[in-house]
C-alpha cells in the first residue's frame, strides 16, 4: 500500500540533528551510540525506510520559533534567526532535490505525475522514483511579515502553519490561551490569495476559531488526534474536528505515543505499553463524527523532537506503517476505505489545493 505522511521534521533532523538521511535508521543509530539528547540513538526516520514504507510522498517541513523563550535548536532570539534557519531547511530539500534523491512538489500536475510514478512503480517495479515531498511550515514565526509569504510562496511552500508551541508570533499556539496577533489575519489573507493551505495543527482553542472565520482555502490538521479519546489541549475537540471535516478538510493521526493513549504518563522515559494499535480509537472517532473515512489520514511526527523511546512500541522504524493497512482491515475498514486513510484523502485534499 502506497502511504502519504503529512508531517516530517527531515531537515530538523538532517540539520540540528546532524543526520545524514540518505543513511539507513540502523547506521544512523550506530553513529549516535552514546551521544545524550532526547531521541538520540533511536531514531525511527530515514530516506531508505521511507522507501521501504513506501512512504510515497510526504509534508517536509521547514520549523524554526520566536516566541521570546528561547530554546536550543527550535526558539531563537530574533525572527531573523528563524527566518534563516527555515530558508536552511528549504535549501536542504532542494539540495536533495539536485542530487535525484527527492522530487518537490508544487503543483497538481507534478503530484499527479509523481503518483503515477509510484503505483507504476509498486505494480511493476523497475527504476523506483524519488521520495516525493511538498514543502510545510510548522509556526509561521520565520516570515519576517505578511508580506514576504509571496516570497516563501515562489520558494516552494505549499502549507503553513501559523503556530507551534507557546505565544508565536502570528497565532497563539499550544499550551496558550492567545488568539490570532496582529498580523495573524494579514498572514491568513495572503495565504489563502496565493493558495497556501492552512495547517490548524497547534492552533489554541481561540486562534483555531478565529483563523476559520477569516481564511476560505483549504484547511487540514497535519498531525492532530482527538481530545475525546486523549484529553488535553493539544488534540482537537469534536466541535472543532467536526469543523474540519465541514470545510472537507483532512486529520493526520499522529504518533507520538502521549497523544495515542492514556496509558503514557508524565515523567515516562520509555513507551512499553502503547501500540500502533492504539491510534485506532482516533481513527473510529473521526470517522463516526464524519459519518465515513473521507477525512481522516497518516501524519506520524515520528522524530518530531523523540525517537523510538516516544513511539508506538511495536513501531522500530517508518517502514512499519505499513502495518497500518492490515490494522484497519482486523477493525472491520473496507478495502477502499483503507486506501482513502493511507494515502487517498490527502490526495484529494491536495489535488484541489494545488493550482495547475
Amino acid at each position: 500500500m502506497l502511504l502519504i505522511d503529512a508531517h516530517l521534521d527531515l531537515a530538523m533532523n538532517a540539520l540540528q540533528g546532524n543526520r545524514d538521511l540518505t543513511r539507513s535508521v540502523y547506521t544512523i543509530r550506530a553513529t549516535e551510540k552514546g551521544e545524550s539528547g532526547k531521541g538520540m540513538g533511536v531514531g525511527t526516520v530515514a530516506f531508505p525506510e521511507m522507501r521501504q514504507g513506501r512512504i510515497a510522498l510526504s509534508l517536509a517541513t521547514a520549523i524554526a520559533r520566536s516566541t521570546g523563550r528561547p530554546a536550543p535548536n527550535i526558539d531563537y532570539d530574533h525572527p531573523t534567526q528563524a527566518c534563516a534557519i527555515a530558508q536552511g531547511h528549504l535549501a536542504y530539500y532542494r539540495a536533495l532535490e539536485e542530487q535525484g534523491i527527492v522530487r518537490i512538489i508544487t503543483n497538481r500536475a507534478q503530484l499527479d505525475g509523481h503518483w503515477r510514478d509510484w503505483a507504476a512503480f509498486d505494480q511493476a517495479g523497475g527504476d523506483e522514483p524519488p521520495l516525493g515531498f511538498l514543502l510545510s511550515m510548522e509556526g509561521a514565526d520565520p516570515i519576517l511579515s505578511p508580506k514576504h509569504v509571496e516570497a516563501w510562496y515562489n520558494a516552494g511552500l505549499r502549507a503553513i502553519g501559523p503556530a507551534h508551541y507557546g505565544p508565536c508570533r502570528y497565532a497563539g499556539g499550544t499550551g496558550t490561551e492567545l488568539g490570532l496577533g496582529d498580523m495573524g489575519p494579514d498572514l491568513l489573507r495572503e495565504m489563502e490569495r496565493l493558495g497556501i493551505m492552512l495547517d490548524l495543527t497547534h492552533l489554541s482553542d481561540q486562534a483555531f476559531w478565529q483563523a476559520l472565520e477569516i481564511f476560505g482555502g483549504p484547511v487540514l490538521a497535519s498531525h492532530n488526534n482527538c481530545r475525546a479519546v486523549v484529553p488535553h489541549q493539544r488534540q482537537f475537540s469534536d466541535e472543532q474536528l467536526r469543523a474540519i471535516i465541514e470545510r472537507n478538510g483532512v486529520i493526520g493521526m499522529s504518533f507520538d505515543v502521549w497523544m495515542v493513549s492514556t496509558k503514557w504518563k508524565a515523567g515516562q522515559d520509555w513507551n512499553f505499553d502503547i501500540m500502533l494499535e492504539d491510534i485506532i480509537p482516533h481513527v473510529d472517532h473521526i470517522c463516526e463524527l464524519a459519518g465515513n473515512a473521507g477525512n481522516i489520514a497518516i501524519g506520524t511526527d515520528l522524530d518530531g523532537g523523540f525517537g523510538r523511546e516516544q513511539s508506538p512500541a511495536d513501531l522500530d522504524t517508518i517502514a512499519d506503517l505499513q502495518r497500518i493497512p492490515e490494522l484497519l482491515q482486523a477493525h472491520g475498514y473496507a478495502d477502499a476505505d483503507i486506501a482513502a486513510i493511507c494515502h487517498g484523502n490527502w490526495l484529494r485534499l491536495l489535488r484541489d489545493a494545488l493550482g495547475d
